[in-house]
């Protein structure tokens, strides 16, 4: 989960550093959008490389350079080299958390895939959500800096962890060979998959409406909710149960109900939440009613989650590495522009926030009925 929980851990830490550095808030946003942009576009390389190596290398190098990268983080002297730093941490931090999804699907398959994916959808989700719970704690130690000393051990302890635990999952008989031509082929022929990019699409709109409440945090509980560094946990520990709840039930699910059912239904209570939040906020605009639809929405998506990332692995069993790439790679590159340009933009009140959360479920929804229309074609 190093690769989540990089990215907000420390939003509390952006008023400090915005004064140290003598940066706004739409500046360091950036901080943010940096990250993630810069793990989108090596997002497509981590895997399709993890295909000719194997696993277990492509993690542990990335995790090495992201180590490296977090300590330059805490010794950055200003804005730029910080922006930098975050973005070879970005680089380097998907090896890992994208290499991890291609391990499950070559470990196991069906409801034990479905499983093991929702629990660990359950740790990914957490992950984002504790993340600036933990950094506002960490701040009661010491200065900005001190958070990410903190990642950069738990990026060691990681590392460590991966070489005594984790066995190499996928054969040699099974790679293939490590040229750029066929990297790119692998690429191509996930990339351009019909029912690909339509799961691809469905997923990361509908996790986006999950998910703009996440970038969006230090807007929100600061300036909208007139809260203080300390006080991340009342959007988050919400966030945290609805996530946690949603990707338990879709485990215990997993083979009880039909896959494309269940993200059915879960795509259905996406939009019922979304559309709850959006008359909280004209009605009831403040706490605790403005967490109570992010929670619900947050409970949906962890419910297809699991299905949907299963689903594109399971289009491509000779290219997972490149499935779970590209998979991610419309994620994040969609996540970075919440992040960079459309969270400043729909932050100017709680109602514009709801109703851009609103906006991308319809959207996801959407996406998948099309999917579920013209099937694996």
């Amino acid at each position: 989960m190093i690769g989540p929980f990089t990215i907000d851990t420390v939003f509390p830490g952006f008023e400090a550093m915005g004064r140290d550095f003598g940066a706004g808030s739409a500046a360091m946003q950036q901080v943010t959008s940096v990250y993630l942009i810069s793990f989108a576009v090596m997002s497509v390389l981590h895997g399709p490389i993890s295909d000719a190596l194997g696993r277990k290398p492509v993690m542990l190098g990335g995790l090495a350079i992201y180590v490296l990268a977090t300590i330059g983080c805490a010794l950055s002297p200003s804005l730029p080299v910080l922006l930098a730093c975050r973005a070879l941490q970005g680089a380097s931090a998907g090896a890992a958390t994208i290499v991890s999804r291609a391990v499950i699907r070559d470990l196991y398959s069906g409801p034990e895939a479905h499983r093991l994916m929702s629990q660990v959808m359950m740790i990914f989700s957490i992950a984002p959500a504790i993340a600036p719970v933990a950094g506002g704690l960490l701040l009661a130690w010491g200065p900005w800096p001190v958070i990410f000393w903190a990642i950069a051990g738990y990026g060691v302890a990681i590392a460590v962890t991966t070489v005594v635990v984790l066995p190499e999952t996928l054969p040699p008989e099974d790679r293939h060979p490590l040229r750029l031509g066929s990297v790119i082929a692998g690429i191509l022929e996930v990339g351009r998959h019909a029912a690909f990019a339509r799961l691809a699409l469905a997923t990361t709109f509908v996790f986006a409406a999950q998910f703009v409440y996440i970038v969006s945090a230090p807007i929100m509980v600061v300036d909208l909710l007139g809260k203080g560094e300390q006080d991340f946990w009342m959007l988050f520990v919400p966030l945290i149960a609805g996530m946690v709840v949603g990707a338990a039930l879709s485990g215990r699910l997993a083979g009880r109900i039909d896959s494309s059912h269940l993200v059915d239904r879960a795509i259905a209570v996406a939009l019922l939440a979304a559309t709850l939040n959006l008359a909280l906020m004209v009605t009831l605009p403040r706490l605790p009613y403005a967490v109570l639809g992010p929670a619900l929405i947050a409970f949906a998506v962890a419910i297809a989650f699991p299905v949907l990332q299963l689903s594109m692995l399971d289009l491509f069993p000779h290219h997972r590495g490149a499935a779970a790439s590209l998979a991610t790679f419309a994620s994040l590159v969609f996540n970075a522009l919440l992040a960079g340009a459309i969270s400043p933009l729909v932050t100017g009140s709680l109602f514009a926030l709801a109703l851009s959360s609103t906006l991308f479920a319809v959207v996801g929804a959407g996406f998948w009925l099309v999917h579920r229309h013209l099937g694996r074609s």
